[in-house]
């Protein structure tokens, strides 16, 4: 298995939580690994819908994302992904807090992949669950300054 090069792994936390739409969302991640993804989002007035309740978009955001970077690291340098499909549970109303989305990748294949998500609040309830399928799209990869994995001196 490659070796994640740490420095990448520093430039994409610091591109994806500075990028626009997480920075909009409040929502941050916070570590990635293979096969794992952890993000976290501080809710705020405006996460919420006419009820008080936090909109059911912000769960399904965090549960795509979470998925999404999940299974990252098992895609080769240059290739991007593309979520074809979401489907999530919610489970249990949530007004404000620290959320925290744990995403799992379950089978990452040469064309598509399959990852859940767990969003959780501060005392590990579990909010919503879900599942996503991402397409392996070569050659639409993030061109970053560090490479994706360190040489291997094999």
């Amino acid at each position: 298995m490659p070796q994640p090069n740490p420095d990448h792994i520093r430039e994409l936390t610091e591109l994806v939580n500075t990028s626009p739409f997480p920075a909009h969302m409040s929502m941050r991640l916070v570590s990635i690994a293979f096969d794992r993804a952890v993000l976290e989002l501080k809710t705020a007035p405006y996460h919420l819908q006419a009820y008080g309740i936090l909109h059911g978009g912000v769960l399904a955001t965090l549960i795509d994302t979470a998925t999404f970077w999940s299974v990252y690291l098992r895609q080769p340098e240059d290739a991007g992904l593309v979520n074809v499909d979401l489907k999530l549970n919610y489970l249990k109303p949530v007004a404000n807090g620290l959320l925290r989305a744990e995403g799992r990748a379950i089978r990452s294949g040469n064309t598509l992949c399959y990852a859940e998500a767990y969003v959780m609040d501060s005392d590990r309830e579990v909010l919503a669950h879900g599942t996503s399928t991402l397409m392996i799209l070569p050659g639409k990869g993030l061109t970053l300054k560090s490479t994706k994995f360190l040489l291997s001196l094999e």
